[in-house]
């Protein structure tokens, strides 16, 4: 327990057989549960936890089949759920999550000043040290991506796995609704943005050792590029939903309707000069069109948002 709130520890494992033991060795004493998530592992990653785990029963282990260290995290999630913990932290099991910073990580949901908190890597060049500059001019791009579909504008290293969740935002977000590949941080962001729950950045250094990176990244910018242009449309239209969006689709058709008779009105009018009839009716025409055109799109974004919602839940 720390400062009176329950914590979880999720360690998504995918053929770590060389760091799994060192990650688990690293948990502090403080927290009182651990869920590792063998990920379909081909190695022995399964016998080194079971061996670790015995006679200790803050760990528990999950074999499942590969399907992805979102996947995993999501396996994670609903066993901390369903064990009704207070805190669910995420530390990958390569090693590269240092326990000394997990209390700034818990301390901003413990004071009820964040939902969601993240490590941060990108804070400024001391905090990047080890990262190589292929992978920091990734993760700055990816961070201005993630801004532009989450709305969350105080957020970097969108990256980052090191985070900590208050449970009690899965009463809302249900964790299967979590994407399941590798773009499942940058998901969660949105998701975190589109019900309007609370997140914080935490100034964490890099930490690089032996692990080596399972990312093929072509694959990986492709995927979760697109995945954040359809996270865009789910939020834009589901915050569009929330508000009183008959009433701003009403004025919005009225108005086109009223350009369009302005039109019609002026075309047959003898009473107006003819040089101020052909003004009027450009700057009509141009109003209605554009009208027109907004709202056509705005009732795309809004359909295409409810069906992606719909469809994210289904599938995952």
């Amino acid at each position: 327990m720390y400062r009176g709130k329950t914590i979880s520890v999720v360690v998504p494992a995918y053929n770590e057989e060389e760091l799994i033991i060192p990650t688990l060795e690293s948990v502090p004493d403080y927290v009182d549960s651990i869920f590792v998530i063998n990920d379909g592992s081909t190695d022995s990653t399964r016998e080194k936890v079971e061996n670790f785990i015995k006679g200790d029963d803050r760990f528990h282990l999950h074999n499942k089949a590969n399907g992805g260290v979102g996947s995993a995290i999501k396996a994670g999630y609903l066993l901390s759920m369903e064990s009704e913990q207070d805190i669910t932290v995420v530390m990958a099991g390569d090693n590269q999550m240092d326990p000394q910073h997990l209390p700034a990580l818990l301390d901003p949901i413990v004071d009820d000043r964040a939902d969601y908190s993240k490590g941060n890597r990108l804070y400024d060049q001391g905090s990047a040290q080890g990262m190589s500059r292929w992978r920091f001019f990734g993760n700055n791009l990816l961070s201005l991506l993630t801004k532009i579909s989450s709305g969350l504008w105080h957020i970097n290293d969108p990256q980052n796995g090191y985070t900590a969740i208050s449970n009690h935002v899965f009463q809302v977000m249900h964790p299967s609704e979590i994407f399941g590949w590798y773009g499942y941080c940058n998901d969660m962001l949105t998701r975190m943005s589109m019900y309007g729950f609370r997140v914080v950045d935490v100034d964490i250094p890099a930490r690089y050792g032996e692990e080596k990176s399972k990312i093929k990244y072509p694959v990986y910018m492709y995927r979760v590029s697109r995945l954040l242009a359809l996270d865009f449309v789910m939020r834009i239209s589901y915050k569009q939903r929330k508000k009183n969006v008959l009433l701003f689709a009403a004025l919005l058709m009225l108005s086109t309707i009223i350009s369009y008779l302005g039109v019609i009105v002026m075309l047959n009018s003898s009473i107006i000069y003819p040089d101020l009839r052909q003004t009027l009716l450009a700057i009509s025409f141009s109003t209605s069109l554009t009208l027109s055109i907004l709202a056509a799109f705005y009732f795309f974004l809004l359909t295409a948002g409810a069906v992606l919602l719909k469809d994210r839940k289904l599938r995952n």
